[in-house]
Formats: C-alpha cells, structure tokens, sequence
C-alpha cells in the first residue's frame, strides 16, 4: 500500500519550497510525511531549521512509497547527493513519483528522470549546462511554472504554489473544483465563493 511520502533533508536545503504541498499532504491525515537524510544527523535548512531526519536513504520502502519530494539546496549545483540520485532512481522504477523543485531538478536529471518527459526548470540551459548526462531538452517547457509527466513533478524555484498544486493534484487530495478554489486562493488571493458569500453576510 503506497501511502508514504518521503521528504529529502539536507544541509542547506530550500525550506520553503515544498512548505504549501506538505502541509495539504498532512492535512487529509490519509498520507504519513517522513523526512529521510544521508544519515541520521541533524541538519539544518537554508531558513535555520533544524530537522533531525527520521530514516536514512537505504530504509525507503519501495512498496509504501507514493512520493519523494526532493528540495532544491546548493548540494545540488555541487554536484554532490550521489546517493539520492540512486535512491530516486529506485524509487521511480518501483512505481513512486519524484517530485523536485528548484536546483532539485539538476537531481532529477543526473538520475535521468527528465530524458523522457515533459518537464520545467529555473531557466532554460540550466540543466543542460550542469548535467552533461542530460537528454530531455526538447522536453523542456519554459511556459509553466510546475508541470507533472511519467511520474515525475518538476518545477521552477519561481514556482511553489504550482509545486504544490501538482503534488496535491497527483496524489488525489480533494476535488478538481477544491483544487482550483485552493490555487486562486494561495496564487491570486481570490476567496472561495462560499467566503465571498459568508463575509458579506457578516
């Protein structure tokens, strides 16, 4: 039963980016949220949080996993998290979608989960410039903020509230017409029709 999503912590990593799409994973109470590390250090993000991870890489469960979201962080532009690309990889070819954002992308592509797919970034050349092994460039969409394809969501540092929208989209977490009330909401600041209504009311 596939009802884990497992979140990747590092040093550094981008705090905020995934902080909308956890939040609505949690709030149903059907999905357990683990964040996994290299290690079972305390880390600390890019905001000073510091998290202490609850599993390492090698005890993911490939049956239980739906999801891992994978944050952007300098790590990534290192060049460095040789084991998580692995673990990606794994994962995606057990059925569980990978879901990164910002530089996380430079992840997703060393784990060439982006070569067969339609897929966005921060900007158009970044990947390729970072990722000599990468062969999606013809898949990459420069007009959308977030975008989810073959089991994989990727999405532009720019685009959070999308980021989130994909992943609550792909897990199936409320309706279509809930979904899209909560976008207008979080993106454009436009109540529900039902708060217009209450707040005149009031």
């Amino acid at each position: 039963m596939r009802d884990t999503v497992y979140f990747l912590v590092f040093d550094g990593f981008a705090d905020w980016q995934a902080a909308l799409a956890l939040c609505e994973i949690r709030r149903p109470g059907d999905w357990e949220v683990q964040t996994v590390g290299f290690n079972r250090a305390q880390v600390t993000s890019m905001g000073g949080l510091c998290v202490q991870p609850e599993l390492t890489l090698d005890q993911l469960d490939d049956a239980r996993a739906a999801m891992l979201i994978v944050p952007g962080g300098h790590l990534w532009q290192r060049g460095e998290g040789a084991p998580a690309v692995a673990a990606m990889r794994q994962l995606h070819a057990a059925g569980a979608v990978v879901a990164g954002i910002d530089s996380g992308m430079l992840a997703l592509a060393r784990a060439g989960l982006l070569d067969d797919c339609r897929h966005t970034g921060n900007w158009s050349g970044q990947i390729a410039a970072q990722v000599p092994t990468y062969a999606g460039a013809e898949q990459y969409d420069a007009e959308v903020l977030a975008v989810s394809d073959g089991g994989v969501i990727s999405a532009s540092h720019l685009g959070s509230v999308e980021f989130a929208r994909e992943v609550i989209r792909t897990l199936d977490l409320y309706g279509p017409t809930d979904r899209d009330h909560w976008y207008r909401l979080f993106k454009h600041a436009q109540l529900p029709p039902w708060c217009v209504g209450e707040a005149v009311a009031a």
